[in-house]
């Protein structure tokens, strides 16, 4: 190695110590011959940490994913779902965030609740998903009373409290109209529906669906891939009704 090469790194290195002091002015400068033989102590951090960094981003990609499959298997209430609590205690002692615990629990995974006819000798019966939904009456009735005023969301809720409904939503028909939809207790479907029709709405139907207990809100990518998916199941002609809890 030449004289000037050398001085060079040296003067390099002196000006790394200068700066490490003016940063942290108590600090005591230690320098020895020794510091200028070998690498910068700061390249085998980097390399040190850097295969420790990838590390800890695979174990919490798997931690994610077994969040993921607790969640899909048993739903997303630790008290309810002991697989979901010991891998929640897992990933606690693993030290992963709060926030990536919380949105693995919660984001980027929707249920569907496939209604499939099966010949009776294959003796097939799946409940995967049955967890997210809940049996419900559902009444749907017209956006417009029997008088043809328009019904308001607010006047719906008033209407659902006095007909006995637990909730009332607002949705599209499949013409793209607007329509109600009071839901009730399996065994008030009649009721409530007799009740609404008594306060002047007009009923379009009464039937049992199931209806999502926990919501997700997919991104826009998700959000396509399964618009394909439900698009393809609804078309089968062995799938009766395809229920989601997508916003």
């Amino acid at each position: 190695m030449s004289v000037g090469i050398t001085l060079t790194r040296a003067n390099v290195l002196f000006r790394q110590h200068l700066f490490t002091l003016l940063d942290n002015p108590s600090r005591t400068i230690h320098a020895s011959c020794a510091a200028f033989a070998g690498h910068n102590k700061w390249s085998k951090v980097k390399h040190v940490k850097g295969p420790k960094d990838m590390a800890r981003s695979r174990l919490f990609q798997k931690l994610t994913m077994m969040i993921r499959l607790a969640v899909k298997e048993g739903g997303p209430n630790p008290e309810l779902n002991s697989n979901l609590a010991n891998v929640l205690e897992h990933c606690r002692s693993k030290s992963m965030p709060k926030s990536s615990i919380e949105a693995a629990i919660t984001g980027g995974v929707c249920s569907l609740y496939v209604w499939v006819l099966w010949p009776p000798s294959l003796g097939i019966h799946a409940d995967g998903a049955r967890h997210s939904f809940e049996k419900k009456g559902v009444v749907a009735v017209s956006k417009e009373d029997r008088s043809g005023s328009p019904v308001s969301l607010d006047r719906a809720v008033e209407l659902a409290i006095e007909a006995g409904a637990e909730d009332v939503q607002e949705e599209e028909d499949e013409d793209g109209k607007m329509m109600l939809k009071f839901i009730c207790a399996v065994p008030k479907l009649r009721q409530v529906r007799e009740k609404l029709e008594l306060l002047g709405l007009s009923s379009l139907s009464a039937s049992l669906e199931f209806i999502p207990t926990v919501s997700t809100q997919l991104t826009d990518e998700d959000m396509e891939r399964t618009s394909q998916l439900l698009e393809a199941l609804r078309d089968c002609l062995d799938v009766v009704r395809v229920y989601d809890n997508i916003v």
